[in-house]
C-alpha cells in the first residue's frame, strides 16, 4: 500500500428535510454530492448513533448523490430517543421510503458497525434495489457478539474502562449487563437514566479505536447524544435485532450477484474479525480486506483507505 487514501473535503448538503414514515416518526435526511449522479445511501452505526459531518466525506462529491439519514429516535429525527415502533424492520422499511422519495430504482448501500448489520438486513430483503454493498466493522447481533462486548471478552482487554462501565450496576445484577442497563435506561428515574446512558456510551466511545482518539470518543460524552444512543442501542440488543440467531450470515446467499467489499480492522474490539470472516466465507464473491493495525472506527487510516478505494471504484458503475 503506497499512500493511504483519506476523506474527501468537508461538504454541506444540497438538500435536507424530514420524511414522515408513519408510526409517529419523522426521519431527518440530507443529500450531498451532485444531484443525479450515482445514488448511494449511508447507514450510520449504533443503533442510535446518528449522523456526523465526516460521514459525508467517504464519497467523491462529483460522482455521487448520497442520501444520509438519522435513524428512528436519534440525531434530528423525532421523537427523540423513542423506542416505540423502532426495530430493524422498521428501519428497512424507512430505507425503502427514502429511496422512493429520492426517485431512484437502485443504489449503492454503505454501512459500518451496526450500519453493516442494517445494510445486510436491507440487501437480503431487497437485493434487487442494491447495486453494490460497502461494509465496514461487521456486526450481526449474534448472541456471542453481544456477550463478547457487554459481558466477558472485551472486558479483559480494557479492565480499567470496564470497571467504569459496570460501576452503575450493583454486583448482584452484573451477570446480565444488557438487561441490568435496560432496567435503568427505560426507567422513570431521569438522573439514573442519564448516568447509565453516559457510562454505556463512554464504554463504546473509548474502545473503538486502536489508540485513544479524542476526535472519536468526545462525541460519546455528550449527555443528549448518550441518552438516545444508549437507549436505542440497548433496546436493539435486548431484542437481538428482532432477527433469528445468525440470520444475517445464514441469508448471505441472497447477496449473490451484488458486488461487495468487506473492510475489517484486525484489532476491532467492538466487532471482532470473526464475524467479518464468517460473512466472507458465506459471501466469498465479495472483496475482503482484513486491515492490520486498525480498530473499529471508520476513521482508522487503513480502514478509511479501503472504503474510499471502494466507493471510487464503484462510482463508474451507474445503476
Amino acid at each position: 500500500m503506497s499512500q493511504l487514501r483519506t476523506f474527501y473535503p468537508d461538504i454541506e448538503p444540497f438538500a435536507s428535510g424530514l420524511l414522515d414514515v408513519g408510526d409517529g416518526h419523522a426521519i431527518y435526511w440530507e443529500r450531498v454530492g451532485t444531484r443525479g449522479a450515482k445514488p448511494a445511501v449511508f447507514l450510520h452505526g449504533g443503533p442510535g448513533g446518528g449522523l456526523s459531518p465526516g460521514q459525508r466525506r467517504a464519497f467523491d462529491p462529483a460522482r455521487y448523490d448520497v442520501l444520509l439519514f438519522d435513524q428512528r429516535g436519534c440525531g434530528k429525527s423525532t421523537p427523540y430517543a423513542s423506542l416505540e415502533h423502532n426495530t430493524t424492520w422498521d428501519l428497512v422499511a424507512d430505507i425503502e421510503k427514502l429511496r422512493q422519495m429520492m426517485g431512484v430504482e437502485r443504489w449503492l448501500v454503505f454501512g459500518g458497525s451496526w450500519g453493516s448489520a442494517l445494510a445486510l438486513a436491507y440487501a437480503e430483503t431487497h437485493p434487487d434495489r442494491v447495486t453494490e454493498l460497502v461494509l465496514r466493522g461487521i456486526f450481526t447481533l449474534r448472541r456471542w457478539e453481544l456477550e463478547w462486548y457487554y459481558q466477558h471478552g472485551a472486558s479483559l482487554l480494557f479492565p480499567d474502562k470496564w470497571e467504569r462501565f459496570v460501576a452503575p450496576i450493583p454486583a448482584a445484577e452484573r451477570g446480565d449487563m444488557i438487561a441490568a442497563y435496560r432496567r435503568r435506561l427505560v426507567g422513570s428515574d431521569r438522573a439514573e437514566q442519564a448516568r447509565c446512558a453516559k457510562a454505556w456510551a463512554k464504554w463504546e466511545g473509548e474502545t473503538i479505536t486502536l489508540l485513544p482518539d479524542a476526535s472519536v470518543s468526545d462525541a460519546f460524552y455528550d449527555e443528549a447524544y448518550a441518552i438516545a444512543f444508549a437507549r436505542i442501542e440497548n433496546h436493539y440488543f435486548t431484542h437481538a435485532g428482532w432477527m433469528d440467531e445468525g440470520q444475517l450470515i445464514r441469508d448471505a446467499h441472497k447477496l449473490r450477484g451484488i458486488p461487495g467489499v468487506i473492510v475489517q480492522g484486525r484489532y476491532d474490539i467492538a466487532c471482532p474479525p470473526q464475524t467479518a470472516w464468517d460473512l466472507h466465507r458465506a459471501w466469498p464473491e465479495a472483496e475482503f480486506h482484513l486491515v492490520e493495525g486498525a480498530g473499529h472506527a471508520q476513521s482508522q487510516p487503513g480502514i478509511l483507505h479501503h472504503l474510499i478505494e471502494a466507493t471510487d471504484r464503484f462510482a463508474g458503475a451507474m445503476p
